[in-house]
């Protein structure tokens, strides 16, 4: 296919130049069926994971249209991306930055965890486009630095992140700030009857995008289950890196806690990692993201707030340190490998105590993983029972009381700062939150 593809899209010359300098030789999927339809003035409802090339599916026809009309006077805000995290926050304005070179176009990108003085000062010069985190954009709107009543196009990407996080209070606030004659985009990777409910509430005849992320799932990642005793989880991962010389793995923990004793117990192994996590400083989540993509550090160990919108290339393993609780968050953690068409394998380490999550997720993806047995640290015991339902967790010797349902174990918090909900994962500075997060938001 050549750059020809791209053109029949009705792209400008500056943007078609962007694409070409960023190596696209062809629209995927997402862009071919969302960019035309954005760029005549219709809604969009898309069904869309990271790594399908969304943000581009979006950010080209914001551009395209924003372009046809260079600002006259101060710059507003005429498009608004809400993003759910300040990693994806972060990405989306990078792609931003790759695509508006040759334009006359000014954007920034806020997010709670850092100070707001500079996003201030960016918002008092005028910008064309914000990328923002909810929490961070309410805050400034609370105190007169933001003005988004003259938004012409709104993104929400992630949506069903965005009410997994719990936003939805912060989302519609949002919406009752801008103003009714809008274009807008909702990207989400599934599309239970929240979001469609969401969906419905404020696009107007939009067209419908299905981008399906189970093939990439089912056919391109190489998936095996482990089945083993909590306490043998760290010798079993030692030895698979070792081992097979992982050079780009990640790591998913169920805790932030976790997270930061399990890079510790790498490193006594003699193995470089770094943690990613929502109690992590903006400062040192960058470093390590940073670290991790440029390959200087090896493994990264993260909670679920990097099972989505961390676009790494190259990475060729992925572990399931802890099985998720929520069926979905498998999905979207493996699809961190098996990029742009690549394969990847993905490992998934199951106790005794989290077989009814591993119920859950061969449901979901429609198929039993094939189980790895050969490993000297195979425990039977571990392995589900003939019609153990989905979600409970099963009782095993030193497993303590059985967890009946996933909610409840994803909203209760230890001592130590881990097991928070996910809310714990996302930016600070949400006005209806704890006294922590208010706290946090005068940091």
């Amino acid at each position: 296919m050549k750059m020809s593809d791209f053109t029949s899209l009705g792209l400008s010359e500056s943007l078609l130049q962007a694409v070409k300098n960023e190596g696209y030789t062809s629209p995927t999927p997402v862009q071919e069926q969302s960019i035309p339809p954005l760029l005549a003035g219709r809604d969009v409802l898309g069904v869309a994971q990271t790594g399908t090339g969304k943000t581009a599916a979006f950010a080209l026809p914001v551009l395209q249209v924003m372009s046809r009309s260079p600002p006259q006077g101060k710059r507003f805000i005429r498009a608004l991306v809400l993003s759910p995290t300040r990693e994806l926050a972060a990405q989306i304005d990078e792609r931003f930055s790759a695509y508006s070179e040759h334009l006359d176009i000014r954007h920034r990108v806020i997010f709670g965890g850092v100070g707001q003085n500079p996003q201030v000062r960016a918002l008092q010069k005028g910008l064309d486009i914000l990328i923002a985190t909810p929490g961070r954009l309410l805050d400034l709107i609370g105190q007169g630095h933001a003005d988004i009543t003259k938004v012409e196009f709104f993104v929400l990407d992630e949506a069903d992140r965005m009410l997994d996080m719990g936003f939805i209070r912060d989302i519609q606030k949002v919406l009752k700030l801008l103003p009714q004659r809008r274009q807008n985009l909702l990207f989400s990777a599934t599309m239970p009857a929240s979001i469609s409910s969401l969906a419905g509430s404020f696009l107007n005849d939009a067209v419908m995008v299905d981008v399906s992320p189970k093939e990439l799932t089912v056919e391109k990642i190489e998936q095996r289950i482990m089945f083993t005793r909590k306490s043998d989880k760290r010798t079993l991962l030692v030895k698979i890196i070792k081992d097979e010389r992982v050079s780009k793995g990640l790591i998913f923990t169920r805790t932030k806690h976790g997270a930061n004793r399990l890079v510790k117990q790498l490193e006594q192994s003699g193995l470089d990692a770094v943690a990613i996590h929502g109690n992590k400083s903006q400062g040192a989540r960058t470093k390590a993201l940073a670290s991790f993509k440029k390959g200087s550090i090896p493994i990264l160990v993260a909670t679920d707030i990097a099972s989505r919108g961390i676009d790494v290339e190259g990475i060729t393993h992925v572990f399931n340190y802890d099985l998720p609780n929520e069926p979905e968050s498998y999905v979207h953690r493996i699809g961190r490998t098996a990029r742009a068409g690549r394969s990847g394998i993905a490992y998934a380490f199951c106790d005794d105590t989290e077989s009814g999550y591993l119920v859950g997720i061969q449901q979901l993806i429609g198929k039993d993983i094939p189980v790895d047995d050969s490993h000297q640290f195979h425990y039977a015991g571990a392995i589900p029972k003939p019609g153990q339902k989905p979600g409970k967790m099963k009782e095993g010797k030193g497993s303590g009381k059985p967890r009946n349902n996933n909610r409840n174990r994803s909203s209760q918090g230890s001592k130590k700062g881990g097991g928070q909900s996910q809310r714990g994962n996302s930016n600070r500075g949400q006005p209806h939150r704890s006294n922590n997060q208010s706290r946090q938001r005068r940091q």
